[in-house]
């Protein structure tokens, strides 16, 4: 149903209405007495006083009734509810004295009927009116019906559609009837879902193929410095001169530098592509006494001894972040480092502890953000991404690392969960 004709209808029923109100007021006339007629009655009546029964061959349209004096009926006609005289001047029912020889001997009650009318009329249009407001009520509901499915719940649609876009869920299409009021403009909106979709997928793609060639670089790069320190060791080997030894010592630290710095990068692009995978497996504690010899180059690492116990970790990844930690203790602290070992509420913990000046308290929370380098790093190599692929390693074989200053040093605990 169009709204014009729905306003058309409402305004035709409105208009019937009106005029059958007033047709219903028109047509009920007040009643009017004949006055000839009442006259006619009147003589007739005194005429024929004391003989009643000759009452019944009057011709009077109306009702009427005839009482004595004191107000005791003598005579009534069908239609007439004579109950007294003061009931009768309560309604203003015509009244008129009967004669005969200069004595009143009876009064004649017309009974008015205006009351009667205005009843009737008062129960017709009740029932014109009531007609009238319950089909504008039931017009008025299916309008409103009408409204909500053709604008309202479409306008809702739009409304989740829009929150949908916003939350990024671009897979969630516009559904709408083909008749709704807003055509072309739904189209438009779900045309331009479907290019935002577009365009991420070209976006992620994109980035994709950029962290993958960064990967394959990284990869790539790591067989050719690989050869340069297998070189340079040879060279040490075979170096006779103080001079040259230095200059050979000099390759094999840059190379070494190099080496750090695309395993890292090599490992965070790997993280972001979720391809840097763990295989975490139940392993004796007595492991990690070798990880941590394996980096202890220059004889400076004191350890105590490793409780025996059976620890959840991937080998490969654990003894990564060990040398992260302590290959940034050599650097930036360039003390003997000590590490301690204890068992702790379903954790075996290593407190790597050094004696450098550790860093600010401000800085603490951050340096496990990704390319976080701290203030203390002026004239050092490195890409900021150790410690942020130590934590990743280290959440991913369900333990925790954590780091804090002390006075005479800085701490890093490792928590490794317990098989």
């Amino acid at each position: 149903m169009k709204v014009k004709r729905l306003i058309v209808l409402n305004l035709l029923v409105f208009s019937v209405g009106m005029m059958l109100s007033v047709m219903i007021i028109h047509n009920k006339n007040s009643s009017e007495v004949d006055l000839v007629a009442m006259n006619e009655l009147v003589k007739t009546i005194e005429k024929n006083w004391g003989k009643e029964e000759s009452f019944n061959k009057l011709d009077f349209k109306q009702s009427f009734s005839v009482v004595d004096p004191s107000g005791k009926l003598v005579y009534q006609t069908s239609g007439s509810h004579y109950i007294n005289l003061y009931e009768s001047i309560k309604h203003r029912e015509t009244i008129i004295d009967i004669w005969q020889n200069n004595e009143m001997v009876g009064k004649l009650i017309i009974p008015n009927k205006d009351h009667e009318i205005l009843q009737q009329i008062k129960k017709e249009l009740i029932i014109a009116i009531s007609l009238i407001f319950s089909f504008l009520m039931v017009t008025s509901i299916i309008y409103i019906v009408y409204i909500d499915r053709t604008l309202l719940k479409p306008f809702q649609h739009l409304k989740d559609f829009a929150a949908n876009v916003a939350r990024g869920n671009l897979d969630i299409p516009l559904n709408m009837t083909q008749n709704n009021y807003f055509g072309a403009f739904t189209e438009s909106f779900d045309l331009m879902r479907e290019e935002l979709s577009l365009a991420r997928q070209r976006e992620y793609e994109s980035n994709r193929s950029k962290k993958e060639l960064v990967a394959t670089l990284s990869h790539d790069i790591k067989t050719p410095i690989a050869s340069i320190k297998a070189v340079s060791e040879l060279l040490l080997i075979q170096a006779k001169d103080e001079k040259v030894t230095k200059q050979v010592n000099t390759i094999y630290s840059k190379a070494e530098q190099i080496d750090l710095l695309v395993t890292d990068m090599f490992h965070a692009t790997l993280e972001e592509l979720q391809q840097l995978k763990l295989t975490v497996t139940e392993e004796s504690s007595e492991i990690l006494i070798d990880m941590i010899e394996n980096v202890n180059y220059d004889q400076q690492i004191i350890h105590d001894p490793i409780p025996e116990c059976m620890i959840l970790m991937d080998p490969v990844r654990m003894q990564q972040v060990i040398d992260n930690i302590i290959s940034n203790s050599y650097k930036y602290a360039g003390t003997r480092i000590t590490v301690h070992s204890q068992i702790n509420q379903g954790y075996l913990e290593l407190h790597i502890l050094d004696f450098g000046p550790g860093i600010s308290a401000e800085e603490l929370p951050l340096l496990f953000n990704k390319y976080y380098r701290g203030k203390n790093v002026e004239g050092e190599n490195g890409s900021g991404l150790g410690l942020f692929i130590s934590k990743y390693f280290m959440e991913n074989m369900k333990g925790e690392i954590s780091c804090s200053n002390r006075n005479d040093g800085f701490t890093v605990v490792l928590k490794i969960k317990l098989a």
